[in-house]
């Protein structure tokens, strides 16, 4: 089973990160590959472009962009691929830029992640 952790990707790597997947559409500003340590870039399953235009442009609600990033989740085979990738790590840590680390997609997907495991 699956032990999922969730941290800013501008956070250092860690020894106890497992696999460190990158969550967003975009390669965070300033950050080199080499300092991130990314081990899958998984874009497909972050929200979509115009999603993530809306909620970060102020014209939508938290709780909007958690019914519409649900709702992106469910019919994204991203997320069923990313499952397939990780299915066998015993620790994933999903990173995202955002400076919010209480409203942000990751926690969103993991809980995605988690359903296509079981």
């Amino acid at each position: 089973m699956v032990q999922f952790r969730i941290k800013r990707v501008y956070e250092p790597a860690a020894q106890d990160d497992g696999v460190r997947v990158l969550v967003d559409r975009l390669w965070p500003r300033g950050l080199t590959k080499e300092r991130a340590a990314v081990d899958i870039w998984a874009k497909e399953a972050a929200p979509s472009t115009e999603l993530r235009k809306r909620f970060h442009g102020g014209g939508e609600s938290w709780e909007q962009f958690v019914t519409d990033y649900q709702a992106e989740l469910q019919e994204n085979p991203a997320v069923v691929e990313l499952a397939r990738q990780i299915a066998n790590e015993p620790v994933v840590t999903l990173m995202f830029s955002v400076h919010n680390t209480e409203q942000n997609h990751a926690p969103l997907l993991q809980a995605a992640l988690e359903r296509a495991l079981h």
